[in-house]
């Protein structure tokens, strides 16, 4: 009778570890953004964060939907990526209200312009999911004509999980631009490593498609060199503390 509750025990324990881990699996992607969400509406002052991690993040997680149309991998990937699509959008409604509520002389910018020279900096939140709209009507269309390409399949799935490990790529470039770290959130770079590399062992140890874990893989490695950016340009200064406005502006850029 011991044994029999010690194995209940054991069992409840594993459930309760395995709905924790997959809360976290869905979830912990957005975490990163909460105090940026906070700040900002705190401030009311978007400049600091850039609508390209927005970009990056949803074209990411809409190629990795339209993946699974052709190779299916776990659901709770798949409610990974409708959160995150749901969050940066949220991110992006509340930067364009606050960025249009304080430039209320600038010269409206719509997506039906067709302006590349003004590509992801619109006026409205409405211009944003216009486009979005279309690349995910475009990117299915595309998907649906080659669905029984097994190359095809692999090549998107691929593209999806190399463009969200590219999402720490513009910070580590900005970073090495300027030679110091200043007005970088630390923390936000801390709580990408952890989750990234929680994110990569699940992929291996739920054997997800190769695609997954390999950039998951680049993904920690970039996280990782940020945060030695961080040890070494403290450590050995490059240049005056008076250069924090110069990066904040070419972060904003990227």
């Amino acid at each position: 009778m011991d044994d029999e509750a010690f194995y209940q025990l054991v069992s409840v324990f594993q459930h309760l570890v395995s709905w924790v881990a997959a809360g976290a699996m869905v979830f912990g992607g957005l975490v990163p953004y909460v105090p940026q969400y906070r700040d900002i509406r705190r401030t009311q002052n978007a400049e600091g964060f850039s609508t390209y991690v927005c970009l990056v993040l949803l074209v990411a997680n809409i190629l990795r939907i339209l993946f699974r149309f052709g190779r299916y991998f776990e659901t709770l990937l798949l409610w990974q990526s409708i959160i995150m699509i749901a969050t940066m959008l949220i991110m992006l409604n509340l930067c364009t209200n606050v960025r249009m509520a304080a430039d209320l002389n600038t010269k409206r910018r719509n997506f039906i312009d067709f302006d590349w020279s003004y590509f992801w900096l619109w006026s409205r939140f409405l211009d944003y999911m216009q486009c979005v709209l279309a690349f995910t009507l475009t990117a299915a269309y595309v998907t649906y004509l080659f669905l029984d390409s097994a190359l095809f399949v692999e090549s998107l799935g691929f593209l999806a999980v190399f463009t969200e490990a590219m999402l720490g790529t513009p910070q580590l470039y900005c970073n090495y631009q300027n030679k110091s770290t200043e007005g970088m959130s630390i923390k936000m770079v801390l709580m990408w490593t952890s989750g990234d590399t929680f994110k990569t062992g699940y992929f291996l140890l739920t054997q997800a498609p190769v695609q997954f874990w390999i950039c998951g893989l680049l993904q920690v490695l970039v996280d990782v060199t940020i945060l030695f950016q961080v040890y070494y340009y403290s450590r050995y200064p490059q240049k005056p503390a008076s250069h924090a406005v110069s990066h904040t502006s070419s972060a904003k850029a990227l």
